[in-house]
């Protein structure tokens, strides 16, 4: 797929999975990834920031084919250069991360997200070219050490205002309160736990995607 493919099929994203081995309940990246699909998810990211990057790539590369067969967007945090070698559809980068422009050189045909924390970072993820930006952390999260300062859902809207980009968001949201932040118009949502912890992770991914699905046609 080129670019433009990529992004229409983007839109149609709803629940954004991402992985976390080290919170997956004892289960592999590979059995999230399966079960992720098993309950309807369209994209998943895979992001595991220790892993050596021979690893990753070979990761990667398995991701790519199931992910393949299954018509599911795969998405690589940070590295452009293991989303290229492993034929991924994108790149998710953070705000020290390897700069957009310079992703883009590279990258012309992948979509490149960006992690924002401000109306004025996701403004100028669009303005350089982002095909999606991240708002977050919305609540408190396990997967972010250190962050002290959470949005909350009610930021959601200034931030997103006038954005002619998709955006997701993410940070501590499950089940108990994914309608709060579909209420405040985010319809793509990215999770880590409430997926990789849920008992059966086929079903979670299945009953947030009917929350996201109910919450956005009340």
């Amino acid at each position: 797929m080129n670019r433009e493919q990529r992004r229409e099929k983007f839109l149609r994203v709803d629940l954004y999975p991402v992985t976390c081995e080290r919170l997956s309940a004892g289960r592999s990246n590979l059995d999230v990834l399966e079960a992720a699909i098993r309950g309807g998810a369209k994209v998943i990211q895979l992001r595991e920031k220790e892993l050596p990057g021979r690893d990753l790539y070979r990761l990667a590369c398995a991701f790519r084919k199931i992910t393949a067969e299954a018509g599911v967007l795969l998405i690589i945090n940070d590295r452009v250069d293991i989303a290229l070698a492993a034929d991924a559809d994108g790149v998710h980068l953070g705000q020290d991360d390897l700069p957009l422009a310079a992703a883009r050189r590279i990258a012309p045909e992948l979509l490149i997200g960006i992690s924002t924390h401000s109306r004025a970072e996701a403004l100028q993820a669009e303005s350089e070219g982002a095909d999606y930006v991240n708002i977050g952390p919305i609540f408190p999260t396990a997967t972010k050490e250190g962050v002290s300062r959470f949005l909350g859902p009610e930021a959601i809207p200034g931030i997103a205002a006038g954005l002619a980009i998709p955006f997701t968001v993410m940070g501590g949201i499950g089940a108990a309160n994914i309608g709060r932040v579909v209420s405040q118009g985010a319809h793509r949502v990215a999770v880590v736990t409430a997926v990789t912890l849920a008992t059966d992770i086929a079903s979670a991914v299945d009953e947030l995607r009917g929350k996201i699905k109910s919450s956005t046609a009340a």
